[in-house]
């Protein structure tokens, strides 16, 4: 199967979309950015043909053996590929603590790491068991992270544990954030092949399941052409005539979902984007914040670093306010300091979420009225598209400034800078090339 592949390497988190032929997508993947560029690129496009072989799988199986059973292995993939990088972690810090740490400490040490590592993998063993898991982080790096931190915490803080032969917090956490480095900027086995054995030896799998999977194993994708887009774009290894600008490729990836857009509006992790297009997708103007995060996905992560929470939750923790609370700046070097300042005197910390959110989107209205206004469709794109706290903000203002707009979201925002690249693609050998996406699909 001939395929073209879209890769949008951003400052955070890099995406992948594959099309067939007939401009379908076909599948989608996403991983954190990393220095290693090019292992961000190439771990992408592995989660977007695991994604897929899943999508072929699912078309072979779901009538006969239904979408629960489909949706169990798709979990036990990814516990597996989950243990995977775990083993790799809890060798990095094996050979970490016996290289770097005082040969009084290291015998402690190991021991806390062993048990931080062993109860984190019967964790993600329960959690792949779970009818119906709560909704977690997709990278590793922030499962691992938030039960690493939870464990060492736990077991440094013991009287009788390590902490009192001088393991404690801060060392475990140290070690971690060197290792996780280590692990990620690793070339890496998570593909289809790698692990779906293991995820059907997890589950009672039907003979339907089992005959999908080799259908899908057996499959060949042939890759005709990949373009490149997104903050990292100038270091992914394609022709120069295989590289487009992330306005262009969020403008046509936004009109490919939604056809009537003619204004975007992408908040990503490290700049925000006002872009006009007209009626084919073509980019007619544009605004740009490339100076700093301020405002930016990566600004409300700081926030969420701050509030030691998810960042997932931080639009639902703010959607629970009452009053908002006015905020001057929006910095991301003096976000930490003014948000504790204002839990300093008293104000509740949804309300101080509220008053963030409002001032993230209020820096957005700035760069839209300078890029042109927001005419009808208005799209709303990027991974801060997908914080709820957020898009009521941006509903709000759009409504006190241009009155009644169709405001599209997809669920898939994340991904539109890489679909855009992905046609853009296909039109290498097709110029002109109808997409066949279903509304707001990315």
């Amino acid at each position: 199967m001939r395929c073209f592949v879209g890769v949008d390497l951003g400052s955070t988190t890099t995406k992948a979309v594959v099309l067939d032929e007939q401009g379908r997508i076909l599948g989608r993947g996403i991983t954190n950015s990393r220095a290693n560029y090019d292992l961000a690129a190439d771990v992408a496009r592995t989660e977007a043909f695991v994604s897929a072989r899943f999508g072929l799988l699912r078309q072979e199986v779901e009538k006969a053996a239904g979408t629960a059973a489909l949706d169990r292995l798709l979990r036990a993939f990814r516990t597996e590929q989950n243990l995977a990088q775990l083993t790799r972690l809890h060798r990095h810090l094996s050979e970490e603590v016996d290289l770097h740490v005082a040969a009084h400490l290291q015998a402690p040490t190991h021991d806390a790491i062993d048990e931080i590592v062993d109860r984190t993998r019967q964790e993600e063993e329960d959690y792949s068991r779970q009818d119906d898991p709560p909704m977690r982080s997709d990278f590793f790096r922030d499962v691992a992270g938030s039960a690493f931190c939870r464990l060492a915490e736990e077991i440094a803080a013991r009287p009788e544990g390590p902490t009192v032969q001088g393991v404690g917090f801060d060392l475990l956490l140290g070690l971690y954030d060197k290792c996780i480095i280590q692990v990620e900027n690793q070339a890496v086995e998570l593909g289809f092949h790698d692990h779906i054995a293991g995820a059907l030896a997890r589950i009672d799998a039907a003979p339907e399941v089992r005959v999908g999977v080799q259908r899908a194993t057996d499959a060949a994708f042939d890759t005709a052409v990949t373009v490149g887009t997104g903050y990292g774009r100038a270091r992914l290894p394609f022709p120069k005539e295989w590289i487009r600008s992330e306005i262009l490729c969020h403008g046509l990836g936004a009109h490919a979902m939604f056809p009537g857009t003619r204004t975007v509006l992408d908040i990503g992790g490290q700049d925000t984007k006002a872009i006009q297009v007209d009626k084919d997708g073509i980019v007619t103007s544009f605004q740009m914040n490339d100076r700093c995060a301020a405002g930016c996905g990566r600004y409300l992560g700081y926030i969420a670093d701050e509030m030691n929470i998810g960042l997932h939750e931080l639009g639902p923790m703010a959607e629970q306010s009452k009053r908002k609370v006015r905020i001057n700046s929006t910095c991301t070097v003096f976000a930490g300091a003014e948000l504790r300042e204002r839990m300093s005197v008293g104000e509740r910390r949804e309300d101080i979420l509220a008053g963030l959110h409002r001032a993230v989107i209020l820096r957005a209205m700035s760069l839209l009225a300078r890029s042109g206004g927001i005419e009808d469709e208005f799209t709303f794109t990027g991974g801060v598209a997908n914080n709820p706290a957020a898009v009521s903000a941006l509903r709000e203002l759009v409504v006190e400034n241009y009155g009644d707009r169709v405001l599209n979201i997809s669920p898939g925002s994340i991904y539109t800078g890489a679909l855009g690249a992905a046609i853009f693609a296909l039109r290498v050998e097709q110029p002109g090339a109808a997409i066949h996406v279903e509304r707001g699909e990315a």
